[in-house]
């Protein structure tokens, strides 16, 4: 688990000890490390997190996954949570 605070101007990627498994409502997530299972509960924040390996920051990953401009609070608020738990973490880029 990350004690480090999001940061959307910073770059992200998956964590390399979690796995994403595509489903209709979204995507299965697993973390080998923790053996936790969670849920990524919409399509297009699945798009996002596999954006912010291509993308400079978490803004940039949500204008290229085309999350409507009025909903970038709602994801960035996922995203955090995502880094709290480990999900996601900040590239060493």
């Amino acid at each position: 688990m990350s004690t480090e605070a999001f940061a959307p101007d910073r770059p992200y990627r998956l964590s390399p000890s979690v796995a994403l498994r595509p489903e209709p409502f979204g995507a299965l997530v697993y973390d080998f490390t923790t053996r936790k299972l969670s849920f990524l509960k919409t399509r297009l924040l699945v798009d996002v997190v596999h954006a912010l390996e291509k993308t400079p920051d978490a803004h940039a990953a949500l204008r290229s996954a085309e999350v409507p401009d009025g909903q970038h609070d709602q994801y960035l608020d996922a995203l955090a949570g995502l880094a709290s738990a480990g999900t996601i973490e900040v590239r060493g880029d």
